[in-house]
């Protein structure tokens, strides 16, 4: 399939929304440095940040782009003699504003000058990028102290809260052209997990399914929105290393996402029985966390509390492991002492857009609404969205059950559950590590739109998949 290009009027309505929220503040925004990996010409694959990119759509290195008195310029560094030879011809500057309908634009050395006529750092506002070389090229651009992780670091008074929190009111109600990219990167990437699926049958290293899924990812174009994590120890929740052994046994857990040419991201993490077939206890608790992540995603409505879906997750994997024996009790006493976060430690998602964990470089800022904070309790602590869901966002559905034996022996946080979570149980389980199951999600004025749906995730589906590629 096809990834949809977005018209260059969808970057100048979002080039207008956020200047008519700016109004007379000028602002500046960097899509950062190009990075070596060993020496100068041996670079590492360029990202431009994330809020370049959503007003550009395009990835120019070391470019910036200065709103000011209701004009958008962008400044990049002219061609070099020799670039033809090694990188092939460029556009014109004339051809860049052209393509991309901006005032004008013009040679990077321009920059310090315009900026000091505007009046320099206390009067442009921007948002640091998240290395620290080009948060530092923004520092000697501004003549102001610029740390990375702005949303941890910006005060009261900083010219650039109104920025951030113009770029937050934009960018948390998707429009028309980004829901058009987040269909298309979903649907490609859910085809990756299918093709991993098949590709389990005669593999005997992780790596060999890694590579079927991320080569799927290439074909459709894609780069990887996080590093993939493809694994039979799926208890780790950030597993980046392909590198184990597979037997009959395991449950692999794939957690892939693609990204697309403008920096869209899918997220999507399934686990499927090595063999082809869940064992009964396997399928037991999948089972439970399909049973949480089912009720979570149909909770995903205009007006709903993102906390609640959370709550409701958690709640429902405590009563399906009641139900099988691992906990003994009434649900919400079981639930209030901390149970879910004995296996399910984590948040049940995230925002979802140009960052996989999108905006989350702005900090709670653009995740938790005025007056909400994180809670202090393990595994409610790690909640990284605390809004009411509105039509136009995006999320993450995923919840989990993880056998982690550091979390297990950690007194602190069994302590409260006590004698009602059944170890002797547990030891039932003992051939499950960690299932996850992932989907992106779309809040609309109706039904919440899963983007991820064809991936398959129903047991019968999920066998039939893997068993298929033996035939």
């Amino acid at each position: 399939m096809a990834i949809p290009r977005t018209p260059a009027s969808a970057f100048v309505a979002r080039r207008n929304a956020l200047a008519a929220r700016l109004g007379s503040r000028p602002a500046l925004l960097s899509a950062g440095l190009p990075r070596a990996r060993n020496y100068p010409a041996n670079r590492y694959p360029f990202r431009a940040s994330s809020h370049f990119l959503y007003l550009v759509g395009q990835a120019y290195p070391g470019a910036a782009l200065l709103f000011a008195g209701g004009e958008a310029t962008l400044f990049l560094e002219p061609p070099a003699s020799d670039d033809a030879l090694w990188h092939g011809a460029q556009p014109s500057f004339a051809e860049i504003r052209e393509a991309l309908q901006l005032t004008a634009v013009k040679p990077l050395s321009d920059l310090d000058a315009i900026l000091q006529a505007l009046g320099g750092g206390s009067a442009v506002a921007t948002l640091p990028t998240q290395d620290d070389p080009s948060t530092a090229w923004l520092s000697e651009r501004l003549g102001r102290a610029i740390r990375p992780r702005s949303g941890h670091t910006l005060e009261a008074g900083s010219p650039d809260v109104a920025l951030a929190e113009a770029m937050i009111a934009i960018r948390l109600h998707h429009d028309d052209a980004a829901i058009a990219q987040l269909r298309a990167v979903a649907e490609a990437t859910a085809g990756a997990h299918v093709l991993g699926m098949r590709a389990t049958h005669g593999a005997r290293f992780e790596w060999e399914i890694a590579g079927a899924m991320i080569g799927a990812l290439r074909r459709h174009g894609l780069d990887d929105s996080y590093s993939p994590i493809v694994t039979v120890h799926g208890e780790v929740l950030h597993n980046e290393t392909h590198k184990n052994p597979i037997a009959a046994g395991d449950l692999l857990l794939a957690d892939v996402g693609g990204e697309t040419e403008e920096g869209w991201a899918a997220d999507i993490t399934r686990v499927w029985p090595v063999s082809g077939t869940f064992s009964t206890t396997q399928r037991e608790l999948y089972d439970v966390v399909l049973n949480a992540q089912e009720r979570a995603v149909s909770m995903v409505r205009k007006g709903m509390r993102y906390r609640t879906i959370h709550e409701t997750a958690g709640r429902t994997i405590v009563e399906g492991l009641r139900d099988l024996g691992i906990f003994n009790g009434d649900v919400e006493g079981l639930y209030e002492r901390g149970a879910a976060a004995i296996f399910f430690p984590h948040g049940i998602g995230h925002l979802l857009g140009l960052d996989v964990h999108d905006m989350e470089d702005l900090g709670d800022r653009a995740a938790y609404a005025p007056g909400r904070e994180r809670s202090k309790r393990f595994g409610d602590c790690y909640l990284r969205l605390d809004l009411d869901l509105e039509p136009g966002m995006a999320v993450t559905i995923e919840p989990g059950f993880y056998n982690v034996p550091a979390i297990l022996r950690d007194e602190a946080i069994t302590g409260a559950v006590g004698k009602d979570l059944d170890r002797s149980v547990l030891e039932r389980f003992a051939d499950v590590r960690g299932i996850r199951i992932e989907d992106d999600v779309l809040c609309t004025e109706e039904e919440p739109e899963v983007l991820t749906r064809s991936a398959p995730k129903h047991p019968e589906q999920v066998e039939a998949l893997v068993r298929s590629a033996a035939k």
